[in-house]
């Protein structure tokens, strides 16, 4: 007698072109069900650079790079990475600024009481969507939440989100619901095509009334988004 197995078990299918609008429920539903568990009902998100790094770490990369160059006038690519770093140095304010201010955010959410928290959440990626997982987290019991996503050319989800908080979505379609499904305010940081996406998405919705809550949106960094 063959042994067959049940549907749901079998992980060909599961992963098949045919099962994808079952993978696409997964993500609504798990999310769902998880955050609810962990009491996340608000949360303030962060968009920005996911290639910042601290000012300790710009400093640093800077100093070699200045080494290099000065070992190496004549080299394109030694001077293009002397460049690069210089404008890292540019750039690590904002990851220090990201920081701070989520760190401020969660101290103020946990000082304040009532029923309803404010949860720090981010991409849950390197640079400044790590710098402000960091922040939350520099707060004595402070969690945030991190809703990373599979590329090749990115880490997991950064190691200052919680367990219980990291999710590691396939469909950034998913991903950007739930970006915007509990969001109360929003800090867009300096950033690139991802961060661009993320919030004139964010304004087409809340244009078009899709998005009917208010949400307060800063855009950080006058110097950065005047020049955008």
């Amino acid at each position: 007698m063959a042994i067959t197995e049940k549907s749901y078990k079998n992980m060909n299918f599961l992963n098949s072109p045919e099962a994808r609008t079952i993978r696409m429920l997964c993500e609504y539903e798990e999310p769902r069900k998880r955050l609810q568990q962990e009491g996340i009902e608000n949360t303030i998100v962060f968009f920005g650079s996911a290639r910042s790094v601290s000012s300790d770490e710009a400093k640093v990369a800077l100093q070699e790079a200045q080494q290099a160059a000065a070992a190496s006038p004549n080299d394109v690519a030694v001077q293009a990475a002397l460049e690069r770093a210089q404008k890292g140095v540019k750039l690590s304010r904002y990851y220090d600024d990201t920081r701070e201010l989520a760190r401020r955010l969660t101290e103020w959410d946990m000082n304040r009481g009532g029923p309803k928290s404010y949860a720090v959440c981010t991409g849950g990626g390197p640079g400044m969507m790590e710098a402000a997982n960091r922040g939350a987290a520099d707060v004595p019991g402070g969690r945030s939440v991190g809703l990373g996503i599979s590329l090749p050319f990115e880490e997991k989800v950064n190691t200052y989100v919680p367990e219980e908080l990291a999710f590691e979505f396939h469909y950034f379609f998913m991903r950007k619901l739930w970006f915007l499904y509990h969001v109360k305010a929003m800090v867009i940081m300096p950033g690139g095509f991802g961060t661009m996406d993320e919030l004139f998405e964010t304004l087409t919705l809340r244009q078009t009334q899709k998005i009917k809550k208010p949400v307060p949106t800063v855009l950080y960094g006058t110097d950065y988004w005047d020049s955008v």
